[in-house]
């Protein structure tokens, strides 16, 4: 049997097993980054109020075309860069690297798009490309060796991978002293897009987003799931949601860029595997 025949078969044999999501997930490890105290982060409020839809799609291509915005993106994160003298901390640093991690992935985006999938380019969050602390960091750094350490389960609703099954992209920057309504806010509005978790009482079972079977650890420090679901989930599904005596699925993935326009729209499972295997 010829190689390429043996690919082609275990292709096919991870996308019926689901093995492809475990590939999309990625490991959960990093290093901790601290970042600087005092961050303004108004001028990334502008943007995300700019070119962020209620949806929580990016207009990536207008945003691409505006050179003055890039650069105020480029600033923005310039703060990060500098050594730092004053830490930040716990809320500021939580907003902070949030920010951060949504800011930075937006940025590799729009310095590579057109593209179907931040899985279509080259080590989107393990690459330490990102310039925090007088250091060099990966996505992964932010987000598994620093804010998921620092606030656990609430890490979840505020970090966007640019993939159409994140949590949507809110459309205000996180702040100090706004952070914990803003958290709640984000769990809130994703728990209610039916699109990314649905809530069935009449055949009692719930369909949700893989990040509950992915980060589970995260979710079983606050008490687990239906916990968080007795908190967040919408009104009229709560109780239910929060009993946790239902099925379970968890939705595939979806990776496709989370574009205003055409792209990622048709990014499949086995574009996922591809790139995972190619890239």
């Amino acid at each position: 049997m010829n190689k390429l025949l043996i690919l082609l078969l275990v292709i096919v044999g991870l996308i019926v097993s689901g093995g492809v999501a475990v590939l999309g997930q990625g490991n959960q490890s990093g290093e901790n980054v601290d970042v600087p105290a005092g961050i303004d982060h108004s001028e990334y409020d502008r943007l995300l109020k700019k070119y962020v839809n209620e949806q929580g799609l990016v207009d990536y291509a207008a945003w691409k075309q505006n050179q003055a915005d890039l650069s105020a993106l480029d600033d923005y994160l310039k703060q990060f860069s500098g050594k730092i003298d004053n830490p930040a901390q716990g809320e500021e640093k939580a907003a902070a690297l949030a920010n951060a991690y949504n800011a930075f992935m937006i940025r590799w985006v729009l310095a590579n798009y057109p593209t179907e999938s931040v899985w279509s380019l080259k080590d989107s969050f393990t690459a330490k490309r990102q310039e925090i602390g007088g250091r060099k960091v990966s996505l992964n750094d932010i987000e598994h060796g620093a804010l998921r350490p620092l606030i656990g389960y609430r890490a979840h609703s505020v970090l966007v991978c640019a993939a159409r099954s994140c949590p949507p992209l809110q459309r205000s920057a996180y702040t100090a002293d706004k952070f914990e309504e803003q958290d709640d806010h984000a769990y809130r509005s994703w728990l209610a897009r039916e699109d990314l978790n649905e809530f069935l009482p009449n055949e009692n079972k719930v369909e949700i987003s893989s990040i509950f079977k992915w980060f589970k650890q995260d979710f079983d420090k606050a008490g687990g799931v239906p916990k968080i679901f007795g908190r967040y989930a919408p009104q009229p599904v709560r109780d239910f949601a929060a009993r946790g005596k239902h099925d379970t699925k968890y939705i595939s993935y979806n990776w496709g860029l989370n574009d205003q326009g055409p792209h990622g729209r048709n990014y499949s499972r086995a574009n996922l595997l591809f790139d995972n295997i190619f890239k």
